[in-house]
């Protein structure tokens, strides 16, 4: 190809042809129910992200500002970042037994064998 050329393609779609946005479905259904802390079982997770380890925690049925709260509070006792995400807390590190105590002194209760 030489300089100065423009190069003119042509894919064969156009966006008047009924193209639409592919809606998919999430992952995880989002509970709309509230219960209690002591109705919770709860359950860890750890993912590796981009080489890092991140633990979650969930599924929180609880209020959206009651759940911002609580997440506030705990990032501080741990001395981590974190975010609140479909029902699912997000810490950054390895943190199940620290987050374990603070989450039973708060009333939650977990599945057994996590």
């Amino acid at each position: 190809m030489s300089r100065g050329k423009k190069l003119d393609l042509f894919i064969g779609a156009e966006i008047e042809d009924g193209w639409a946005e592919v809606q998919s479905p999430r992952k995880s259904a989002v509970a709309t129910e509230i219960l209690e802390p002591n109705k919770h079982f709860l359950l860890f997770k750890k993912e590796k992200r981009r080489g890092k380890t991140v633990t979650l925690v969930g599924q929180f049925c609880i209020k959206e500002d009651a759940s911002e709260e609580m997440l506030k509070s705990l990032k501080k006792k741990l001395g981590c970042g974190g975010t609140f995400k479909d029902g699912w807390m997000e810490f950054q590190g390895e943190l199940k037994d620290k987050l374990r105590a603070l989450l039973v002194e708060n009333g939650f209760r977990f599945k057994h064998g996590h």
